[in-house]
Order: structure tokens, then sequence, then C-alpha cells
């Protein structure tokens, strides 16, 4: 049998919706213990070390992809992680952001550098490391809503929303307007070795949104097109991940923020 040639060009295509020569195949993310076991090699404590360990990190991470059968290699890192005083989605710490005067003195104009700072240097080795044929799938994960739950919690942005209208829309605002300019430098400076690129947010759960549908389409979308106008722009398609029951807001992801692709990790959702 002939070598496993990897040609990014397949996800790219069934991306944009045209057949691509072979169907190619997608993980939203894959663990690295899942990879040590399949490789049989253990590599994941290598990306703490130093930068020699660390390269070899990214060069078994992306031969995993290619051994595997992959066109692509995924890999993003969180913007939520970048937030000060995040966790309150993630790690269900107290949340950083409960009033207007919490909100005025976060250090929005911090986190887009802290996110270079933490994450620059895994995105320059994956460029070393690409294996021919390759090019990678994702980018600045979270979406606007899962940034704003990271500040405030589900809850506590419930709480808001009723307590503080106003707060509660400038939180989509300025989590838009921050993750809008992570997504503008970071198309500039790797763009290159993406061919797709992609968020996740987390719109709905089993049998509804998670947010009022109009709440969505009017605070969430519009900063969603913002990010993936840049996308296009760039000339590269936008894969949205979404799990939960979305249906009623999924003409506007498609007409109105134009996404190119849809995935999710359940299908446990339907019309009730």
């Amino acid at each position: 049998m002939p070598a496993f040639v990897p040609d990014y060009r397949n996800i790219e295509r069934a991306a944009r919706n045209i057949e691509a020569p072979r169907l190619p195949l997608y993980e939203h993310a894959i663990c690295n213990e899942v990879m040590e076991e399949l490789l049989n090699v253990r590599f994941k404590e290598l990306y703490a070390g130093d930068a020699a360990e660390r390269k070899q990190y990214f060069a078994t991470y992306c031969r995993f992809f290619k051994e595997m059968g992959y066109d692509t290699v995924t890999f993003e890192q969180c913007i939520g992680a970048a937030m000060p005083g995040s966790g309150a989605l993630g790690r269900h710490a107290d949340p950083v952001i409960k009033t207007r005067e919490d909100f005025e003195k976060y250090p929005w104009n911090e986190v887009p550098d802290r996110f270079f700072t933490m994450f620059a240097d895994d995105f320059r080795l994956l460029r070393e490391t690409m294996p021919e044929g390759m090019r990678a799938i994702g980018g600045p994960g979270n979406g606007v809503f899962e940034c704003v739950q990271e500040l405030t919690g589900f809850m506590g942005l419930c709480y808001i929303s009723a307590d503080d209208p106003e707060l509660y829309e400038a939180l989509f605002q300025k989590v838009g307007e921050t993750n809008l300019l992570i997504w503008k430098r970071f198309l500039r400076e790797f763009g290159d070795i993406y061919c797709v690129c992609r968020f996740g947010d987390d719109l709905g759960h089993k049998t509804s949104t998670m947010l009022s549908v109009g709440d969505i389409k009017r605070l969430i979308l519009p900063q969603y097109k913002r990010i993936v106008d840049e996308v296009h722009a760039a000339g590269k398609p936008f894969l949205l991940h979404s799990c939960g029951c979305i249906f009623e807001v999924m003409e506007d992801l498609v007409g109105k923020v134009g996404i190119d692709a849809k995935h999710s990790n359940e299908d446990q959702i339907g019309r009730f």
C-alpha cells in the first residue's frame, strides 16, 4: 500500500462545500494521552521543556496527525486562558466581573498582548514542524459567549442580564472587540500555516439555546461576523464549533454571519 500523502486542500474544499478528491478526516481536539497511546511514545511533558524539547513536542504532535491519516493538524490556543481572572466557565472559579465597577477596572487592553506572549511561540513552532502537504485548522480558541462566561460564569451572566442590561450588552461588545484584535494579529502573523480557521462557542444545550434567540442574534452574532469577515478577507473558510440545539439561529449564522462549516461534539438534539 502506498504511503499516505496529506493534502490540506481536501479539508479546505470540504469547508467550502466543494467535493474533495478524498473525504478528509477532522478532529476538533485529541488529548495528548490518546496520541501517546496510539504512537507508543511519551511526549506530552516536552511541552514544558526547553526550546529543543518544545520543538520535539510539536514535531511529534504534528506527526500524529500525518500518521493517522489526517490532512490537517488541529491546533488552537484559547483566548480565555489569557484573560486575567478567567476561569468562571472552565474551572468554575469565582467570577471576576459581577458589577459595572468590575467591568470598568478590568484590564481589557492587556488581553491581546497576553495572548501572544503566552502562545506566539507555539504557533511559530507549529509552523516549523508542519509536515509537507499539511496545514493547521483552528486558531485562537473560545468564541465571544465562552469568553464572557469565563469572566462572569453562566449564572452570573444571567443575573447581570436582569440587574444591569447595559452591562450585559457591554460585556459582549467589549469581548468582541478584544477577540477581534487578537484575530487580526493572528491572521497577519500566523495565517499562512492555517487553511481553515475556527473557534468554539457552545450556544445551546440538548433542547434549546443557552441564551434567548433574540440576545444571540443581537449581541453575539454581530461580533462573530466581524471575525468571520477578517478570516474571509484572509482567503480562508471559517468553521464554527457549537454544541447544542441551535437550529433557531442557524439561518443567521449561515446567511448573515457567513460561516462556511459547522461542527458539534454531540448529536442528541432536536426540535421540541
